[in-house]
């Protein structure tokens, strides 16, 4: 049973478990189904993993790459002064992360609750904004930096139109940078141990994941997009790619993460980082 399933069993009861099946999910549908799985689970999310994630660290996955030591964004000291978007930003800990660069973030997520646990953390020291990631509430050029930590683009149905979203919100020569999961990973279970390491389906079958109600209704929804997909949806959406970072497991990470697993990690990628230039 997946973490997602488990959590929504949590909420509503044994015999409210949702299905999970492969099909198709449009925009609206995705989106629904996200701020809905978020609002109710955002306080196991944060009970689980807010340790590892700390209060105000920037880290990619569950491998635990520090964007401290990556420096993805940039060089150490050229934030400061930078207006920054973190998009899917959660309880913000990233967007904590700049602050105490020197950065002026804006932290933007689709649930409500996330972004209560971020109020909870500091009190707001930054601007919180619940959107959507395919209609930034921003004028054009409005900031120098944008980021997101496996936040938003996983769940959209069409990440092109969150992509140009960011490019028209970026000023000239922005820096893009987001983490997904590693799209080998969908030929693979979910599962942390032996059994995640077989192939088990077609890494080309682009159907969504989706776990749906009784109704039929999507309670959570997550798309698959090959490598090549997501570099092509990269220069559609008007930006240049400037590098795929793929981090290796390192050794001191030993905790399991849903799929993520040592055993996994020194194996097969789980993540996927995308740094992008808005020319």
């Amino acid at each position: 049973m997946s973490q997602e399933i488990q959590a929504y069993e949590s909420e509503n009861g044994s015999d409210a478990e949702p299905e999970a099946t492969r099909r198709t999910a449009g925009d609206t549908e995705s989106s629904r189904a996200s701020r809905g799985w978020w609002d109710r689970n955002a306080d196991e999310y944060q009970t689980d993993h807010g340790a590892f994630l700390g209060d105000d660290r920037f880290v990619w996955g569950p491998e635990g790459l520090d964007e401290a030591d990556a420096r993805l964004l940039g060089p150490a000291g050229s934030l400061a002064g930078l207006d920054v978007l973190e998009i899917g930003a959660g309880a913000a800990q990233c967007s904590r992360w700049l602050a105490a660069q020197g950065a002026r973030p804006v932290a933007l997520d689709l649930s409500h609750r996330q972004l209560q646990h971020a109020l909870r953390i500091d009190g707001g020291a930054f601007p919180l904004i619940e959107a959507d990631a395919g209609a930034l509430p921003f004028q054009d050029g409005s900031f120098d930096l944008a980021c997101s930590a496996y936040g938003a683009v996983p769940f959209v149905a069409d990440p092109v139109k969150v992509f140009r979203e960011v490019r028209r919100v970026l000023r000239p020569g922005g820096r893009w940078v987001f983490s997904v999961t590693h799209p080998i990973r969908w030929a693979f279970p979910d599962e942390p141990g032996p059994e995640g390491l077989s192939v088990a389906a077609s890494y080309f079958d682009r159907t969504p994941y989706v776990e749906q109600d009784d109704n039929g209704d999507a309670v959570y929804v997550e798309h698959h997009r090959t490598l090549g997909d997501r570099v092509r949806d990269v220069v559609a959406g008007g930006f240049r790619l400037e590098d795929l970072v793929e981090p290796e497991w390192p050794a001191w990470n030993a905790q399991e993460w849903g799929g993520w697993s040592p055993l996994r990690g020194n194996l097969i990628p789980g993540t996927a980082i995308f740094v992008c230039v808005r020319d």
